[in-house]
């Protein structure tokens, strides 16, 4: 961790402390952008390559789940978004999301020392409290797919309707982080858990015992928001689908939880 006065995101130390470790990925930079995952979207239709990286300081149109609208604000966060072209099936592209929780939960971890965890599926979390949010947006025919995260890093404060479950790395441990350190770390540690899933076309092996020491939702009591209704379980950790398994409280059945159709919240809050 360091304190740093810089306001602009240096992407040539990202890329220098990429390529130090072996990592070469085409990295693209812009100050200000609509959104990074629109960007990439675009680049895709291009014919950009797979693994390309899109980094801004600043969105002005930025995507959160269920459509809702994600303004990073300028200076103090992470913006970014990885285009993909898997040759995997349709079905397996929700997996990507959890490869990218693990992976940011695992960069914030190395760069500040804090114990991060991971709330299902992809959120990641200190003290309870959300330090990042991801999306993942594929085309129609699967061509291409956009992973866009955008992380908390050097915010003092958020806005009232937020901040009882939002935080920052810097709120989190008193200092400014450096925002390229905190990339770049992330970025190693994607392509990391990409290339294993990649082999295996699932979660399994190292990568679901490294997301299952991260996920604060295991051995824990959750309420499962279910369209067809809702019910009570206790977490056991998720399958190699990346389905989060939870033991009904009503009648003992494990149940396999799709992260695209249900939601899952702590019975005490938002962990």
């Amino acid at each position: 961790m360091i304190e740093t006065s810089r306001i602009l995101l240096d992407s040539e130390e990202i890329h220098s402390r990429l390529t130090r470790e072996g990592v070469g990925c085409p990295l693209f930079y812009a100050e200000s952008i609509d959104s990074t995952n629109d960007w990439a979207k675009r680049d895709a239709a291009e014919g950009a390559v797979d693994g390309s990286v899109y980094l801004a300081d600043f969105q002005s149109a930025g995507k959160g789940r269920r459509g809702r609208v994600w303004k990073s604000p300028e200076g103090t966060s992470i913006s970014m978004s990885i285009l993909l072209r898997p040759e995997i099936p349709a079905d397996k592209i929700s997996m990507l999301t959890l490869i990218m929780g693990l992976s940011a939960a695992q960069g914030m971890k190395r760069v500040t020392g804090l114990d991060v965890g991971i709330k299902w599926p992809n959120d990641v979390v200190s003290r309870g409290r959300k330090l990042c949010g991801i999306l993942t947006e594929a085309n129609a025919s699967v061509e291409y797919v956009v992973i866009g995260i955008g992380i908390n890093c050097n915010m003092e404060a958020f806005p009232e309707e937020i901040s009882s479950i939002a935080t920052s790395l810097k709120l989190e441990t008193g200092k400014a982080v450096s925002r390229e350190e905190v990339t770049a770390e992330i970025l190693k540690a994607f392509y990391r858990n990409y290339g294993e899933f990649l082999r295996t076309c699932s979660i399994a092996g190292d990568v679901k015992r490294a997301y299952e020491e991260l996920l604060v939702n295991r051995n824990q009591e959750v309420r499962v928001l279910d369209p067809k209704g809702e019910y009570t379980g206790i977490s056991e950790g998720i399958n190699e689908l990346g389905e989060l398994l939870v033991k009904r409280t009503d009648n003992g059945q494990v149940e396999a939880v799709y992260s695209g159709e249900v939601s899952v919240r702590g019975i005490y809050g938002y962990v």
